[in-house]
């Protein structure tokens, strides 16, 4: 069934795919910036703008309430901020030239057709899959959206599983090994690498892998995924083959967290030029090579500040920043967005690890010259309660000395460091810079030196 058209005018009407972070964004952006346009929001699932980096706390118990991850729900954009929000709703086709698209309702089946003058892209990011036989059992889970989420804790609650394997050791991998650990499961982590967390070197990664097994996570290196063991076609999974791995692993659940990719679907086959990540390639406003067409979140590039080229980094802070752009744009105001330096964070357990910028071996990949130092210091005066240790790796030019890239691991009050040097890759600054800021200092905190300061004057030393 087509429905019709609601009557506005296309000269008017802006239409956003996708409803989570950028999706919203860009929908209450473009309100603010001219009440008067009609804005129409498809999301394909049950709810929009919630945080998808509360999935690990909820499944752990830290977060009781699903809905507690929803920072506004679709009935207060609706009544509130006058947009039109379509939940359950999947864009199939996009017509750039006709400036239409169709919406599928993905219970009913019914279609709808809209034209829009200004459309913002913020399909979001695709878990990539293994394609393996077997992924869809019953106990085998990915997470991406909240309904993901919410099924998994579900399966949890009702079957209490004894073994957990988690395929990949990013970010998602390692917090839901310790919101699995929550439930009393033994974790296994399948990592295809030979280390954790790709975009950090060595030294630090092997703290993070001295945590987990501190905490009974077994991880299983070098492993790649070949077969899912399981009665029948459909019975749940009771094992996983890896090659080169003697034998198979017993499991009650398996969560695929291998990585997330563009969904840039739509935008390729309305021919929207991709970047050679496999994400919309976009401009510093948002801007896709189609006119009145914008992309922003986890399906576009962005511009990475340290390298000056384009990537693809999948963060809820650079979903919403573009978003914003996107939105004001479509709008018909005007905003840039600059890029980012690849800032993240993550808890594992009692430990901190931040990173930002470039690691060494990511420097060394792209054949840039640059040197790093790795020092361990104190997270504050060594008399106050709560002292632990910190350790700060710098990655700087051998030459001027330019900040690139750092790292920190440590307990708590360790990870947040990271955003003084997040700002110092921004500003360009050397590591010479680094160690003449005035940063706080009392007891509680850091000590006299902070082990920033600290790590500088390594760097120095080294030029």
């Amino acid at each position: 069934m087509i429905l019709p058209d609601t009557g506005a005018n296309q000269a008017d009407r802006l239409i956003v795919v996708g409803g989570v972070a950028a999706g919203m964004s860009a929908a209450a952006r473009a309100k603010r910036t001219d009440p008067d346009i009609e804005v129409v929001v498809f999301e394909k699932t049950a709810h929009v703008s919630y945080g998808a980096c509360g999935f690990p706390f909820l499944i752990a118990g830290t977060v009781k309430d699903p809905l507690d991850l929803v920072a506004i729900d679709a009935e207060t954009f609706r009544r509130d901020r006058g947009i039109d929000v379509r939940t359950d709703h999947e864009v199939v086709e996009l017509d750039p030239v006709s400036k239409i698209v169709t919406a599928q309702n993905r219970h009913s089946g019914e279609s709808v057709t809209l034209n829009y003058s200004k459309l913002v892209l913020s399909t979001g990011g695709s878990p990539r899959t293994l394609g393996l036989q077997g992924i869809d059992r019953p106990n085998v889970f990915s997470l991406r959206s909240l309904e993901d989420a919410i099924s998994l804790k579900g399966y949890i609650d009702r079957t209490s599983p004894k073994r957990a394997v988690i395929v990949g050791a990013g970010y998602i991998g390692l917090e839901m090994a310790e919101a699995f650990a929550a439930h009393g499961i033994a974790v296994t982590i399948v990592q295809r690498s030979h280390r954790l967390l790709g975009a950090i070197d060595d030294e630090i990664s092997e703290v993070v892998a001295h945590e987990l097994d501190r905490n009974g996570v077994h991880v299983v290196y070098g492993a790649q995924l070949s077969r899912l063991v399981g009665d029948g076609t459909d019975g749940p999974v009771s094992a996983v083959v890896c090659d080169d791995v003697a034998g198979p692993i017993p499991t009650d659940l398996v969560l695929v967290a291998v990585g997330v990719g563009a969904d840039s679907k739509l935008a390729q086959q309305a021919g929207i030029r991709l970047g050679a990540t496999g994400a919309i390639a976009v401009n510093w406003k948002q801007e896709t090579n189609v006119p009145d067409i914008y992309a922003a979140g986890d399906c576009a590039e962005v511009i990475n500040v340290v390298t000056g080229k384009p990537v693809h980094i999948p963060l809820g802070t650079t979903a919403n920043k573009q978003g914003r752009i996107a939105g004001e744009n479509a709008a018909g105001g005007y905003g840039t967005f600059k890029g980012v330096v690849g800032t993240a964070i993550v808890k594992v357990f009692d430990l901190e690890m931040a990173r930002t910028g470039l690691s060494l071996s990511q420097t060394e990949a792209a054949g840039r010259p640059a040197k790093a130092v790795s020092i361990t210091a104190g997270s504050r005066s060594k008399y106050f309660p709560g002292y632990s240790d910190i350790t700060v790796r710098l990655v700087f030019e051998p030459t001027r000395g330019t900040l690139l890239g750092g790292q920190i691991v440590g307990g708590d009050g360790a990870g947040m460091r990271i955003d003084t040097l997040a700002a110092t890759l921004h500003a360009g600054m050397t590591v010479e810079d680094l160690s003449r800021l005035d940063l706080a200092y009392a007891p509680p905190f850091a000590p006299v030196w902070d082990p920033l300061l600290i790590a500088a004057g390594a760097a120095l030393k080294e030029l």
